[in-house]
């Protein structure tokens, strides 16, 4: 039986249409993903997002640990500053992608996605074996919210007492109060558009889901979150991440510190790098009318030389836009290629991977 959130009784009572996803009963979607889509776009989208996982790190060891089983560079992260990194298989394959948020010197939390939450738990305390390190899984008791969009900052002022304008870019603050609440806060976001991210407890977060759409937040599902991370030119694993795709493949390679001493991973990704990378992730445009989707070959004169990662009509551009992994061969600014789609072949153009403008707080 899939689980369900804190929020499930709201989301019923708003009219989310409810669809399994990594174990979780979850919205897809409320007023229909185009809508939703937009108020992100344009004023400010809500999401239950507490089938994240969460956990402790802390003890004598916690930053060697961390900097050792992760590609970025922990060890110059600042108290309050959140980072975004990757974990990795010694083979260069991905176990995650994650946010490390440092609270104080030895005191870390990381949020890690909802598919992976027990095998990312069991490799991590494999990983610590050796260090003086404490690992706790906090994923049962803490509820999440995204509030995303242009208004993310003015909906949320009026419900706390915190001067928002004050964070910045991937930081984060703790026991903030919103209507009452201690949170944690942060200001990363996953749709390309500033916003934030809360983290409370589960019996609070049902006041202030509430509080929020009464002070303007459109409900958000699934959908529209996939189509804004994907316009954002941003990675979903299992999708442009795995174990069989590695970050340097991905275009990731600026969170993949090679310089470090050693990280789990660090050696096959530094091979693959000085030999040159087999293959690469392209945006491309379709010129021809169809909607790519993930798992389609492409192809160049009758020779597959990828697949399509995502692919969707993008509400915000009208066209029909993809990422696509191929050999590097073809991995060519505005090289063409064709997807196979249906048994038809369907011309496309590659495009820079970032696909709008993104909106942050800097």
């Amino acid at each position: 039986m899939s689980k369900r959130t804190s929020l499930y009784e709201q989301h019923i009572a708003a009219g989310g249409k409810m669809v399994e996803y990594a174990g979780w009963e979850l919205p897809v979607q409320y007023a229909g993903l185009a809508v939703e889509h937009e108020a992100v776009r344009t004023t400010a989208g809500i999401f239950d997002v507490s089938h994240m996982g969460e956990a402790l790190v802390f003890g004598p060891e916690s930053e060697e640990f961390l900097n050792y089983l992760l590609t970025n560079a922990v060890d110059k992260l600042e108290d309050n500053k959140v980072l975004y990194s990757l974990m990795c298989y010694p083979d260069g394959g991905v176990v995650d992608d994650l946010l490390v948020y440092r609270f104080v010197e030895r005191e870390y939390f990381l949020v890690i996605n909802a598919a992976n939450i027990a095998k990312d738990l069991a490799w991590m305390t494999e990983q610590a074996t050796g260090f003086a390190v404490q690992i706790v899984d906090v994923s049962s008791e803490t509820s999440e919210i995204a509030l995303q969009g242009p208004d993310a900052e003015r909906l949320l002022q009026q419900w706390t007492k915190f001067d928002l304008n004050e964070l910045k870019f991937f930081e984060c603050a703790r026991e903030v109060e919103i209507v009452g609440c201690k949170c944690l806060i942060s200001r990363t976001g996953y749709t390309g558009e500033d916003g934030f991210e809360i983290y409370t407890a589960n019996d609070y977060v049902a006041q202030i889901w509430q509080a929020l759409i009464a002070a303007g937040a459109q409900p958000c599902g699934l959908g529209c979150r996939d189509t804004l991370r994907f316009e954002a030119g941003l990675p979903l694993y299992g999708y442009e991440i795995s174990a069989n795709i590695s970050p340097l493949e991905a275009g990731l390679g600026m969170f993949v510190r090679l310089e470090k001493p050693d990280f789990v991973g660090k050696q096959a990704l530094l091979a693959a790098k000085e030999q040159g990378l087999a293959r690469k992730t392209v945006g491309f445009e379709l010129l021809d009318k169809g909607i790519p989707r993930h798992g389609y070959e492409v192809q160049i004169e009758g020779k597959t030389i990828g697949t399509v990662t995502t692919g969707y009509l993008s509400p915000t551009l009208k066209k029909s836009i993809g990422l696509a992994l191929i050999d590097s061969d073809y991995a060519k600014p505005d090289g063409e290629f064709a997807v196979l789609m249906r048994g038809k072949l369907l011309r496309a153009k590659i495009i820079s991977r970032q696909f709008i403008k993104k909106n942050y707080k800097k």
